[in-house]
């Protein structure tokens, strides 16, 4: 299935708002609910649309510290940290990236001693250096351009 101008309309109105009735986005798109719905089932069914998902502020729910860490994993750890990395609940996003780093985290903390304990956590694995976010730039975004 390709992405044709109707799918590509209802994408970004799923991006813009994911609770949008199907009645909403068929007034938006031109065509049905029922039509609407079949498509989105569709497109789930293909993969093109992965998941739907609640954006939760983490500095209201407790954590003080927004962190930007890299790893430069040692030998035959890189393998092992792929797999670690994924039972961290402070990782918010990893990325394996090419450079002198192996690795680049986002990581939400509740204070400088949680930094402490989870920078811990990572010597074994390899050398890391962190950067403390002060603030964001641009607003979060999970939107795919669609021509």
């Amino acid at each position: 299935m390709t992405v044709d101008a109707i799918n590509a309309k209802i994408l970004k109105c799923l991006q813009q708002n994911a609770r949008s009735s199907n009645a909403e986005i068929g007034r938006q798109v031109g065509i049905s609910s029922p039509a609407v719905s079949e498509r989105i089932k569709k497109m789930e069914d293909l993969g093109i649309i992965e998941g739907y998902k609640t954006i939760v502020s983490p500095f209201e729910i407790g954590y003080q510290l927004k962190a930007i860490i890299t790893l430069r994993a040692f030998m035959g750890k890189l393998k092992p940290f792929l797999e670690k990395v994924k039972t961290f609940d402070e990782v918010i996003n990893c990325y394996r990236i090419t450079g002198d780093e192996n690795i680049v985290m986002e990581v939400v903390l509740k204070n400088q001693k949680h930094l402490e304990t989870f920078i811990d956590q990572l010597i074994s694995y390899g050398e890391s250096k962190t950067q403390i976010v002060l603030s964001r730039v641009v607003k979060q975004k999970e939107v795919i351009p669609m021509k």
